[in-house]
């Protein structure tokens, strides 16, 4: 079964107020069976416009990483990042060439 992504592309808009989301959403979306493959760190852009800050969570399933962004209580942290930064979210399933 292929495995589900959420693809997060942020711009952080207020640095101090966006760590609790980060404080808060690890613990929730790991517990809905997250495993962060990237968060953060140096990147290049070397064609077009992207965010600052590139996020990517792995989910046994796509199924699996669509429940954990509907999950009501991730979407409530959420609500922090949606006023803490500028950003794009993709759910997205991979590719399983088994």
């Amino acid at each position: 079964m292929p495995k589900g992504y959420i693809i997060g592309h942020i711009t952080v808009t207020d640095p101090e107020a966006y760590k609790e989301y980060v404080e808060k959403d690890t613990p929730i979306l790991k517990g809905l069976g997250a495993k962060f493959i990237i968060r953060g760190g140096q990147c290049e852009v070397p064609e077009g416009k992207v965010h600052e800050r590139h996020v990517v969570l792995e989910f046994d399933s796509y199924e699996a990483a669509l429940q954990a962004y509907n999950d009501p209580e991730y979407q409530e942290v959420a609500k922090i990042r949606r006023a803490t930064a500028d950003s794009t979210i993709i759910v997205v399933e991979g590719h399983d060439d088994h």
